[in-house]
């Protein structure tokens, strides 16, 4: 039988290094690298996500990893500053404002996505 006390999720890049950097340097998130050569980003909570790196890298169809926030404006603002671009959609898809915030209403929370270097879909909420 198993436990879900370690349990930990994963997704794919392309690129370590530059995944790496985004996840570290740019977002500044507690990133390690482990042994085999993976990724491991370290969350507050005590989680960890696994990044490892795929040849045949394909990004994910859905958002792999997504940040509450208290301040959708605020972190969506800190993002773009860091050179993160908010606006992956267009407004066919998701109409949002010039930043790329969706503003949820009655439907959801606010929240805009942003990618990754290898194209993977990540958001801020408000959470």
């Amino acid at each position: 039988m198993f436990t879900t006390t370690d349990a930990f999720s994963g997704f794919s890049v392309d690129d370590i290094d530059a995944a790496r950097t985004f996840y570290r340097d740019t977002l500044g998130l507690r990133v390690e690298d482990d042994p085999m050569g993976f990724l491991e980003i370290r969350l507050d909570s005590g989680g960890r996500i696994l990044v490892y790196s795929k040849p045949n890298h394909e990004p994910a169809s859905f958002t792999i990893l997504n940040f509450p926030v208290d301040d959708i404006d605020a972190a969506v603002a800190d993002l773009n500053a860091r050179g993160v671009r908010t606006k992956i959609y267009g407004d066919d898809e998701f109409p949002s404002d010039e930043r790329g915030i969706v503003r949820g209403g009655d439907q959801g929370p606010d929240i805009a996505w942003f990618r990754d270097p290898a194209g993977n879909v990540l958001s801020v909420l408000k959470g």
